[in-house]
C-alpha cells in the first residue's frame, strides 16, 4: 500500500478517536528497525467500558466506510480493558486507565517518535525529525508485515514486562522478610541472656566448671 494512503488512514483513525472524546491520545511512529512489525501506534484511553467500545466502533466504522479498510484482527472488545485493532501498517490501542498504566506501551516503545497530526500529513518534516535520510530506501512488502503477527507480540511484550516488575517486587519482599527474621532472632537471644533465670544458669555452669577443673589437678582430695 502506498505510504501516503497509510498516513491518510492513520489520520482518519486519529480523527475518529478524537470525535469520541478519547483521553491521552498519542500517535507513535515506530523506528525503522521494527518496520516489518508495523509503522504506527495510535494509543488512547476511555473513562469506562462503554466509551472504550464506542471509540473502537468509531474507528472501525470510519475506516470501513470512508476508505474501505477492515482490521486484520480485533482483540479485547468484550472485556473493553484493552481493545486492539490491527490494520497491518498501523495498530490502534484503546485502553481503560488501569490497563494503560499497567502495560505502559509508551515506555515499552520509548524509541518511537511521537507525532502530531500535522507531522503525520507532512512526511518530509516527520522523516527529518525521526532520522537522517538513508542512502537507499528499503522496499517493504505487505505480506511480510502480515506474517510478523505483530498484535500478539505487542501484548506478549507488555505482559512479560509487567510480570518482570512483579517478580522483582516479590524478590525484594522476600529479602526484607529474611533480614527482619534474622534481626528478630538476634534480639531474642540477647534478651534471654539478661533474664534472672539465664543469669542463674550461667552461674551454675561456672561453679561446675571450677569444680571439674579442681578435681583434675594433682593432689586434689575428694570429700
Amino acid at each position: 500500500m502506498p505510504t501516503q494512503d497509510i498516513r491518510k488512514q492513520v489520520a482518519l483513525a486519529l480523527e475518529a478517536v478524537n470525535n469520541k472524546k478519547a483521553e491521552d491520545v498519542a500517535l507513535l511512529q515506530l523506528p525503522g528497525d521494527s518496520s516489518t512489525f508495523t509503522d504506527y501506534f495510535l494509543i488512547c484511553s476511555g473513562s469506562n467500558p462503554r466509551q472504550v467500545q464506542a471509540i473502537a466502533d468509531e474507528v472501525d466504522e470510519r475506516l470501513s466506510k470512508d476508505m474501505g479498510v477492515e482490521p486484520n484482527a480485533r482483540e479485547g472488545y468484550n472485556t473493553a480493558e484493552w481493545i486492539l485493532l490491527d490494520y497491518v501498517d498501523f495498530v490502534v490501542h484503546i485502553f481503560n486507565a488501569q490497563r494503560r498504566a499497567y502495560y505502559d506501551l509508551e515506555r515499552l516503545w520509548k524509541s518511537a517518535h511521537k507525532l502530531t497530526a500535522q507531522e503525520l500529513l507532512q512526511p518530509h518534516a516527520a522523516a527529518a525529525a525521526v532520522a537522517p535520510v538513508e542512502a537507499a530506501p528499503v522496499v517493504r512488502k505487505r505480506a511480510k508485515k502480515v506474517a510478523a503477527k505483530k498484535a500478539p507480540s505487542v501484548r506478549a511484550a507488555a505482559k512479560q514486562s509487567a510480570r518482570g516488575a512483579g517478580a522483582r517486587t516479590a524478590t525484594s519482599k522476600t529479602a526484607v522478610k529474611k533480614t527482619a527474621g534474622k534481626a528478630a532472632k538476634k534480639t531474642v537471644r540477647k534478651t534471654a541472656k539478661k533474664t534472672p533465670v539465664a543469669k542463674k544458669a550461667v552461674a551454675k555452669k561456672k561453679v561446675a566448671a571450677k569444680k571439674k577443673s579442681a578435681a583434675k589437678k594433682p593432689g586434689s582430695k575428694r570429700k
